[in-house]
């Protein structure tokens, strides 16, 4: 069998079709073998599991991943790779192929349809321009999830697993912090993609918490907090928010902050997210 992760392959299977890279879906496909069997070593994937695959391309990952999972299911937008995939992935009768926006898509549906509602894993090489959205999407859309491996931009990366204090520390940090246990398992270099991104890549677990490790009465007004805490990084955090929409009064603020022993000039930069599940309980209480 050709394994699309030797360069040589991917190329002829691009040549046969005339298949021409779509810059607005951000194409970067994977060329590396040992990249390859590193990020299905590393997800922790098992014959029993039902996969969940974001882009699968020309199925370069998909073979990979059919080979020892159970089934998988590959969610591709762009039509044109269709057909090339309806190709590369002839061999194997556990893949299903949905050409959709994954955005638009029900997951949950996906996994009762192939996996009996049971949590499935998801794998995915996802597409730098649109990573967060995914991410979030996956994290809050109630959809049974078990894991969620993905190569991302490595700056993004950093933002998922930092800390506070830190430089990359921010909303999403502590939206990913709120919902998985996050843990990068691989540095890519650009040289391993056809074609080449300009940017460095890593691959990141997230494996979901069965309960998020902070109480908290409301966590969508929670996360507005955070929000608008972050969406005037150099001002205080008292500022920040009263530029949010959230309809505070500087003194309900600053009084929130006196309540938890903070100063009214810290940065929301500063706030673990234990502070912000107590901060947005007192503000919204």
């Amino acid at each position: 069998m050709a394994y699309l992760g030797k360069p040589a392959y991917t190329i002829a299977v691009l040549q046969k079709y005339n298949f021409n890279f779509r810059k607005q879906y951000g194409q970067n496909f994977l060329i590396d073998e040992g990249v390859l069997e590193d990020i299905i070593d590393k997800s922790g994937i098992t014959e029993d599991d039902c996969v969940l695959e974001i882009g699968p391309g020309i199925g370069t990952l998909t073979q990979y991943l059919a080979e020892k999972s159970r089934h998988v299911v590959a969610v591709e937008i762009d039509k044109a790779l269709i057909p090339i995939l309806a190709d590369t992935l002839s061999d194997y009768d556990n893949v299903t192929v949905i050409n959709d926006d994954i955005l638009k898509v029900d997951i949950t549906k996906l996994a009762e349809e192939y996996n009996s509602g049971r949590p499935i894993k998801v794998v995915a090489n996802l597409p730098y321009y649109i990573t967060t959205p995914i991410v979030m999407e996956l994290l809050e859309g109630d959809a049974p999830i078990k894991s969620i491996t993905v190569m991302v931009q490595k700056e993004v990366a950093d933002r998922m697993q930092c800390g506070p204090g830190t430089k990359d520390y921010g909303a999403l940090s502590l939206a990913v912090g709120y919902y998985a246990d996050a843990k990068v398992i691989l540095n890519v270099p650009p040289s391993c993609f056809m074609p080449q991104p300009k940017v460095g890549s890593s691959v990141i677990k997230l494996d979901i918490y069965d309960k998020p490790p902070v109480d908290t009465t409301d966590p969508k007004y929670m996360f507005k907090v955070i929000r608008a805490g972050f969406n005037m990084r150099r001002k205080t955090l008292v500022n920040a928010l009263l530029g949010g929409s959230l309809g505070l009064t500087k003194e309900k603020i600053e009084a929130a902050l006196d309540k938890m022993g903070l100063s009214p000039t810290i940065r929301g930069e500063a706030l673990t997210l234990a502070q912000f599940a107590e901060l947005a309980d007192i503000l919204r209480g």
